[in-house]
């Protein structure tokens, strides 16, 4: 049978309108570009359509808690089937831009606990009646983190010479069999490691190669945390 283009035009918009709806706002283009090319289909498996707009004011980057929380409940409000989740790094978030429960949160040592009350004040400070739809998520520490899985897939996937620190790829792996704990510090993060060990590194270009040759069950398998986010959204 041959569809007319208007014809296929509908049949997708009843396709959509019948599937579920989840809106990642994304921090930048490397969490956006991770979205389209690796959990796109992880979802569409499920019946889940996802959307991955940036955040609005910055274009990506952070902003202050009341701004991200405006666009949080727009999206809320535009689409009441819509579930909406953050998909944005601890790293980068300072005091200044008063994530709620931020105080609290630092003064306990545990990271995954410390992330979990943030959320929490993220949820609760949504209005009561959208934030049943909302699931708040903060990276630990930072999406780069995620692409420390296999040291393999770092020789087959870059040229030999652009790896130009081996020493410190290898000393990484060495220190950190769960990679959403490589830390925050402004010289040992997981963004800044890999601008030094690979030569001319960009963080779309090889955020989406080196996540693309890792496969996003082996990432969920060493990354419990991004884990359970996915697990959360696969069962709205």
């Amino acid at each position: 049978m041959i569809y007319g283009s208007a014809t296929l035009l509908t049949l997708v918009n009843l396709i959509l309108i019948k599937m579920k709806r989840i809106i990642f706002i994304c921090e930048g283009p490397t969490e956006q570009t991770f979205c389209k090319n690796n959990l796109q289909n992880v979802f569409l498996q499920k019946n889940i359509y996802i959307q991955t707009p940036l955040i609005k004011h910055s274009k990506g980057g952070i902003v202050r808690w009341q701004i991200l929380k405006q666009q949080i409940e727009t999206h809320l409000k535009s689409d009441k089937s819509a579930f909406v989740t953050t998909f944005i790094d601890y790293y980068g978030v300072y005091s200044k831009y008063n994530f709620p429960n931020w105080e609290n949160s630092e003064k306990i040592q545990d990271k995954n606990s410390r992330m979990e009350m943030i959320e929490k004040g993220m949820a609760e400070n949504i209005s009561e009646e959208l934030r049943y739809r909302f699931i708040p998520y903060l990276q630990l520490h930072e999406f780069e983190g995620l692409l420390f899985n296999d040291i393999n897939i770092f020789y087959n996937q870059i040229p030999t010479n652009d790896i130009v620190n081996k020493e410190e790829l290898e000393r990484t792996f060495a220190d950190y069999s769960n990679p959403e704990m490589i830390n925050n510090n402004k010289k040992t993060s997981p963004s800044h490691r890999l601008s030094r060990i690979i030569k001319g590194y960009n963080k779309i270009v090889y955020g989406d190669i080196l996540a693309e040759a890792i496969g996003i069950e082996n990432i969920r398998a060493k990354s419990p945390r991004f884990n359970n986010w996915i697990r959360k959204l696969e069962n709205i």
